[in-house]
């Protein structure tokens, strides 16, 4: 595959309402997709970046010019014949693991045209409908939470993630408990904790909990596994997780039960099937997270959560979306959502696409 063409995307999707998390609300999503084009065919990826460096150092903004400046030009000519080579290609580039994950994204939906073949089937998953969570964030309106989760319930999705952090954790549960004793439910601390927070922390055992999500500091290992020891619900690790190396500490110093494995983090499909490949060894679960995607970028994360190991209900936030940027949006039924064999059966609709684009840059063949 001989990359002709590239066009990169920054573009700005607004919420239905507001998105509030430990670090911080948007209104809006500020994202990239990044459109690579040979002689004949034309493969999408999304860099599924926040727009500010609090999940990560890397952010929309930062990963935008990395790809301008760094990484289309490296690909502009190159014929790549297999998705997994761009990880070599772009090896000297330290970090930015999302905008490399948006390049090698476009590979692999150019490559399963290619090959006609499903890209799931490509990674060794099977065509099975995918379980969703729903998600619902900082609110401290007792009411208003309770109408979100019953809303979540309605629409069948399989768990409810609950964000939390210091003062907002303890309480919502109880109201939470108290209403829906039985319901599967998470927690999301997104590294708001430490280990002097103990007892708060020791206190969420009480709740019969799936598990409790990052709740130490976004680089941490270490206190991980001295917390995972001191507490019997499972702890799930996010930030933490990005590369097989990690996977490999995190493993070997028992700090989590749960790994939430997502690709864009972690630089790629093709590095998280191998970390998925290290869970299966190890008896990790997994589900596959997501960083607030467009269509596009959830059907890359739901074609990795067909692999066996991915036992827990994926995410999927296309429903908090005014619009989206393809025409038949990827949505859930009834708590499931069954994977399109090809991104192309979403159709991109570039009309919408460049509405929403806030900053385009374009690349042609040298030659």
């Amino acid at each position: 595959m001989i990359i002709e063409r590239a066009e990169l995307f920054l573009f700005e999707l607004p919420f239905i309402k507001s998105y509030q998390s430990s670090y911080g609300k948007m209104n809006q999503k500020r994202s990239i997709i990044v459109k690579l084009s040979t002689s004949d065919l034309s493969g999408y990826g999304e860099a599924s970046t926040l727009p500010f460096p609090f999940y990560l150092p890397e952010y929309t903004d930062t990963s935008y010019i990395v790809l301008k400046d760094l990484i289309i030009p490296k690909i502009i000519d190159k014929n790549i014949n297999h998705p997994s080579e761009i990880n070599q290609l772009l090896s000297h580039i330290k970090g930015y693991n999302f905008a490399k994950y948006a390049v090698e994204t476009a590979l692999w939906d150019l490559y399963s045209q290619k090959l006609k073949t499903p890209l799931y089937q490509l990674l060794g998953g099977t065509n099975q409908p995918i379980q969703i969570g729903g998600a619902v964030g900082i609110t401290k309106d007792k009411n208003k939470l309770l109408e979100e989760i019953s809303l979540k319930i309605e629409q069948g999705y399989k768990r409810i993630k609950l964000k939390i952090k210091p003062d907002s954790d303890i309480k919502p549960l109880e109201i939470i408990r108290n209403q829906f004793p039985t319901i599967p439910l998470m927690v999301d601390a997104n590294a708001a904790y430490t280990l002097k927070d103990i007892d708060t922390l020791k206190t969420l055992d009480n709740f019969n909990l799936m598990m409790i999500e990052q709740p130490l500091g976004w680089d941490d290992i270490i206190d991980h596994a001295e917390l995972q020891q001191q507490i019997k619900t499972p702890i799930c690790l996010d930030e933490s997780i990005l590369s097989l190396d990690d996977t490999r500490k995190v493993i070997k110093t028992n700090a989590c039960k749960i790994i939430n494995l997502k690709p864009g983090r972690v630089g790629g499909l093709t590095k998280a099937k191998k970390i998925h490949d290290l869970c299966q060894k190890n008896n990790i679960g997994l589900w596959c997270g997501g960083m607030l995607e467009s269509s596009i970028g959830a059907f890359f994360n739901l074609s990795l959560a067909t692999l066996d190991k991915f036992i827990y209900p994926a995410a999927l936030n296309t429903n908090d979306y005014i619009d989206d940027i393809v025409t038949y949006k990827c949505l859930a039924k009834n708590g499931t959502v069954k994977v399109p064999n090809f991104l192309s059966d979403f159709e991109v609709d570039e009309e919408k696409l460049r509405h929403y684009t806030v900053a385009l840059h374009q690349f042609n063949s040298k030659s």
